[in-house]
């Protein structure tokens, strides 16, 4: 019998992401907070794009958002993503303001909808890599 392909990771050991990483290891989604504009940020960086200051500091997200745009995903762009479909990439916006890039689960694809209540969870993929996903509040 044929090995299941290796589904592709996110890099977790980068220097600007690994807090991010981190946190949702533990189940908490953790957000950059610029410490002199005060501005809210995802994906992580090294500066901030609202003022260009390097003082950032790290802080948890509520877990709250709404779907902003989505996709419903009907033929696998990978091997290891065969038996996932279909399934819905999506979007969603943070309660906090930040867009981030995830999968809405627990709900049939048909279901979802454009401003539907999130609440995150998280799906531990590996030994190393724990993917914040979002299921109906």
């Amino acid at each position: 019998m044929k090995a299941a392909p290796r589904r592709p990771l996110p890099q977790v050991s980068d220097i600007e992401t690994k807090p991010f990483w981190e946190g949702c290891a533990r189940g908490e989604i953790l957000l950059q907070r610029c410490l002199d504009c005060s501005a809210v940020r995802h994906p992580p960086s090294p500066i901030c794009s609202g003022c260009l200051s390097s003082r950032l500091e790290w802080v948890p997200a509520s877990g709250n958002a709404t779907v902003y745009s989505f996709v419903v995903v009907h033929r696998a762009f990978h091997a290891a993503f065969e038996e996932d479909v279909p399934y819905v990439v999506a979007i969603v916006e943070l309660e906090e303001g930040p867009h981030m890039l995830s999968n809405v689960v627990e709900v049939p694809p048909e279901s979802v909808e454009i401003g539907m209540p999130l609440r995150v969870c998280f799906d531990c993929v590996s030994d190393e890599v724990t993917l914040p996903k979002f299921k109906p509040a």
